[in-house]
């Protein structure tokens, strides 16, 4: 079983972010050893703070400008409303990870920057780890169900899917020639290797989704 546990530091407990422990416990023997060293798996529940660290540490911006240039680079891997980032850069100020200051020129526009405590945080987050998401996807269900009774008519579904990953890989393909061309500096390189995950991933699916239409036909529909 698990539960929730209340954070240690005074910074993570006023920004209200919380902690799962997770118990390992079978029958089995490889879970009974790891019960028995008093094993623990903590997971992070939400990233976002940190997706906001980063993105703060990468450049100070307003509300607004972050959260158009989240839109167009970390929001492609960890997606976020506007309201989600708003609601999040008072917390994190509350928490004294970020600072803002208004600008002079605009009463209402504040330059959020990310403080030492909050490089801190990341840095603490970065060091945790975690374990591959689960993935939930209702087509594969869906595709599991035309496995077992058929006549679902699910090429239309697999052919949206197949649409969507090939708009995703064009705009990474046009980030790809923007941004990476030429010889780049370690945080290039980096910045690229996760460009490059995006870009194998949707090469897959859409693989992938031309296989799927391809076996979805049932041969005896044309015999009837």
């Amino acid at each position: 079983m698990g539960r929730v546990v209340k954070p240690k530091s005074s910074g993570a407990r006023r920004c209200g972010y919380a902690v799962m422990r997770v118990r390992l416990s079978s029958e089995t023997h490889l879970c009974n050893q790891l019960h028995n060293f008093g094993a623990r798996i903590t997971l992070t529940v939400v990233s976002l703070p940190h997706a906001l660290l980063t993105s703060l540490l990468e450049r100070p911006s307003s509300g607004y400008d972050l959260a158009r240039r989240f839109d167009s680079s970390i929001g492609y891997y960890w997606r976020a409303s506007h309201q989600q980032i708003y609601r999040e850069l008072a917390r994190m100020e509350d928490a004294g990870w970020i600072s803002s200051d208004e600008v002079a020129e605009h009463a209402r526009k504040r330059i959020h920057r990310c403080l030492p405590a909050g490089e801190a945080e990341l840095r603490r987050w970065a060091a945790t780890g975690d374990p591959i998401p689960a993935q939930r996807d209702p087509l594969l269900i869906r595709l599991r169900a035309e496995a077992a009774i058929g006549g679902l008519g699910l090429e239309s579904q697999v052919a949206q899917r197949l649409a969507e990953h090939e708009s995703r890989i064009t705009a990474y393909r046009a980030i790809e020639a923007r941004d990476f061309a030429g010889d780049l500096d370690r945080r290039g390189r980096v910045q690229y290797a996760i460009l490059r995950a995006g870009i194998m991933t949707e090469e897959s699916w859409i693989e992938w989704c031309q296989m799927a239409l391809a076996t979805l036909p049932d041969p005896t529909d044309a015999d009837a």
